[in-house]
């Protein structure tokens, strides 16, 4: 999709990364998780994170545990592991600045159209933090794990009659662009620690959100 469309009819946002500044403080919260195990198991670990942005942390330490460490939890322990990484970091996520130029930009445009959250946060805990952080009256749904992206996305797009080709996922992982790809939507990256194929050219932040836009749907 590279010609111009008419207008834009939703924004799709994840949300570490992209709205607020906060991969740091995850990527720090799997370090002291797995802090009992050696160097070389903790940078493993670490690097499937960093790797696999905006996938759920269950995953991650299910995947962690039964392919990296060789010994695989039960399903209660995984959820053990979870709450014990929402317990290190859900109240540094609530403190966490901005990303630059999101909150500009969702005062700008929220109003015009509808803005919905999609992350790889247990949905629970996602709706808490933005709810803490007075961010909730941006957006139209905020939804996260255990559910993937792309079927949120087919959700929305169905519930709200919405036309893929005129919505626009703004995203900080391969997992975003993938869920976009999939879903049909357009796909602006920002720059995380994902490396996007050559295709996408990811802005730094979100300070150029509205161009970047504006050259999807000059009218928007």
């Amino acid at each position: 999709m590279t010609e111009p469309i008419q207008s834009i009819q939703a924004l799709f946002f994840d949300f570490d990364g992209v709205l607020i500044d906060s991969v740091r403080t995850k990527t720090k919260a799997f370090e002291i998780l797995f802090q009992d195990f050696s160097d070389e198991i903790i940078k493993a670990v670490v690097s499937y994170h960093t790797l696999h942005g905006g996938i759920s942390r269950v995953e991650k330490i299910r995947y962690a545990h039964e392919n990296i460490i060789k010994k695989p939890l039960t399903e209660k322990e995984v959820m053990e592991w979870a709450n014990r990484f929402s317990d290190l970091v859900v109240q540094e996520v609530i403190r966490v600045p901005w990303i630059n130029g999101a909150k500009a930009f969702l005062d700008a445009f929220a109003s015009k159209l509808p803005v919905f959250v999609i992350s790889g946060t247990p949905e629970t805990e996602l709706k808490y933090v933005v709810d803490q952080r007075g961010m909730s009256r941006y957006f139209k749904e905020i939804l996260g794990s255990p559910v993937k992206k792309p079927e949120h996305i087919r959700k929305l797009l169905a519930k709200y009659s919405l036309a893929p080709e005129q919505c626009v996922f703004i995203g900080d992982a391969l997992t975003d662009y993938n869920a976009a790809r999939e879903t049909g939507l357009y796909f602006i990256g920002i720059q995380g620690e994902s490396h996007f194929p050559d295709t996408v050219k990811p802005l730094p932040d979100c300070q150029g959100l509205e161009i970047a836009i504006r050259n999807i749907c000059p009218e928007f």
